[in-house]
């Protein structure tokens, strides 16, 4: 790979996120290939390394040590006689199944070859492996490529391989149009078809894309454990929501997915419209019993033509997934990543303040790259909440509405919105007071807003592109007096140097 050519503005562009996971030029989509290993968090991406839009994907490469602070490495695979390099997933092949490591472990990607049939226009999806004997920073494909494919499929890629004791077997798992189909393996090369899952289950309004499959615990009680199945859905132009993602419940045998809840109840990931194609890293260290993902942080409804210059695309923050039991079943908790907390910097904290319309308590305050977490009590007003990267013209508002017990993000007024139809909006879902209070843990970074109400209960992604000099806040409240119980405030400081 040639090296990017990087300018003094080196990641201080125009609206450049600063803790978050961008390439340092050109486009990025999906997240592929998580896996630890070796002390090192490997996070591949889809990545088109000649241009800001869409175009022949190869899986760019960046590693890290703490989720926060990533260096970027060459590109991992790059197209060839089978095709473009499409999503996928990577394993520590700790006993060797493989035979790839002479008796010891290794690295062993699983990805779609993508290309058309011969003499044919039609699109041709097939399972390919590649293996590392150097912690990944060079990859050899298997001379066998590809070990998987189905001629009658057409929409067959995304390949998420994890192991299942209890069978011991490598499963994997592979969006197959509107439904996925699971596969066993002794050895990552020789697969065995077990089950299909999907079809009149949840969403269908996209092809199905980038599942993950894997074991959550209930309550914090690592004794407890459900089976979570995540399934990204396409942008379909007859939906207003554009390409968004959904999740199962269940149990998995090592062949087979069962669905907890009824095949017409649909659970989202995210209520906002930038959370995409999000797994999550595998073979984390025995101790540490979370499970970490993040998203790509965009919409293929509009994401090739995100008002951004020398790139395209981030990641979400990493966030550690559980499961609660509500009065409704069994839901998804997210929360971010303990470690973000190494980049906190100035802090303000309230307590007991009242909220009055017309009176700002964080008017001193300028930022756009800050975290905040703030509790309200619900109070007999119209609504309260935040407003950030504000400015005369410009602002994104983020609220409670006390009548709907709907939370919202409202970016109408965030700054540049004209760049596409479907952009400007306000993105809002239910969220049910506890203890008769609404809890904000808020994330801000140039050009995007992560939202997670009431301890992960409710999550929503925004993409936001205000200008830098819209940078002030404000604590609003309609129709009345709002109670603050708490607010912490943190500055947060960029995890990229500006140097190379």
């Amino acid at each position: 790979m040639n090296q990017p050519e990087i300018s003094y503005q080196y990641y201080t562009e125009k609206y450049r996120p600063q803790y978050h996971f961008t390439p340092e030029v050109n486009w990025m989509n999906d997240p592929n290939g998580m896996v630890f290993y070796e002390g090192e968090y490997h996070l591949f991406y889809q990545y088109h390394p000649n241009g800001t839009t869409w175009g022949p994907m190869h899986w760019g490469h960046a590693v890290s040590k703490d989720l926060v602070h990533w260096e970027h490495l060459p590109i991992g695979l790059e197209p060839d006689e089978n095709g473009m390099i499409f999503s996928g997933s990577a394993v520590v092949d700790r006993n060797d199944t493989s035979g790839f490591f002479n008796g010891q472990s290794g690295l062993v990607a699983i990805f779609t070859h993508a290309d058309t049939y011969p003499n044919s226009e039609r699109p041709r999806q097939r399972q390919s492996i590649a293996y590392s004997h150097d912690q990944g920073r060079s990859w050899k494909k298997y001379e066998g490529n590809p070990v998987l494919s189905d001629e009658e499929i057409t929409d067959f890629r995304d390949p998420k391989v994890f192991w299942h004791k209890e069978t011991n077997r490598w499963i994997m798992v592979i969006a197959a149009g509107q439904s996925v189909r699971f596969y066993t393996s002794s050895n990552l090369i020789d697969w065995e078809f077990a089950s299909e899952f999907g079809e009149e289950h949840g969403s269908h309004q996209g092809v199905w894309e980038c599942p993950d499959l894997f074991e959550l615990s209930i309550d914090g009680d690592h004794r407890k454990k459900k089976w979570v199945l995540f399934l990204s859905i396409g942008d379909d132009p007859s939906f207003e929501e554009g390409s968004r993602t959904q999740y199962f419940i269940g149990d998995f045998d090592g062949k087979t997915f069962t669905n907890l809840n009824s095949p017409d109840k649909t659970l989202w990931v995210d209520r906002g419209r930038d959370n995409y194609a999000g797994v999550s890293w595998s073979d984390l260290p025995v101790d540490d019993h979370r499970r970490i993902y993040l998203g790509w942080m965009s919409n293929w409804r509009y994401a090739n033509v995100t008002p951004t210059k020398e790139w395209r695309s981030s990641m979400t923050i990493p966030r550690s997934l559980s499961l609660a039991s509500t009065n409704v079943g069994l839901r998804l908790r997210q929360s971010p990543v303990k470690e973000l907390e190494s980049i906190r910097q100035e802090s303000i904290i309230l307590k007991k303040k009242v909220i009055k319309e017309n009176e700002n308590l964080l008017k001193e305050l300028k930022s756009n790259t800050f975290e905040i977490i703030a509790e309200f009590e619900v109070g007999n007003i119209d609504e309260f909440g935040i407003k950030v990267c504000q400015s005369e013209n410009e602002e994104t508002t983020i609220g409670y509405n006390v009548e709907t017990k709907k939370m919202f993000i409202d970016r109408k007024m965030s700054g540049d919105v004209n760049f596409h139809k479907s952009f400007a909006g306000k993105h809002e879902a239910e969220l049910e007071p506890k203890g008769n209070k609404i809890k904000f843990h808020l994330f801000v970074d140039c050009s995007s807003v992560e939202v997670f109400g009431n301890d992960g209960e409710l999550v929503m992604t925004d993409l936001i592109f205000p200008d830098s000099s819209s940078n002030k806040l404000t604590l609003y409240s309609i129709g009345g007096e709002v109670n603050l119980n708490s607010l912490e405030f943190y500055m947060l400081k960029s995890t990229w140097e500006y140097s190379r």
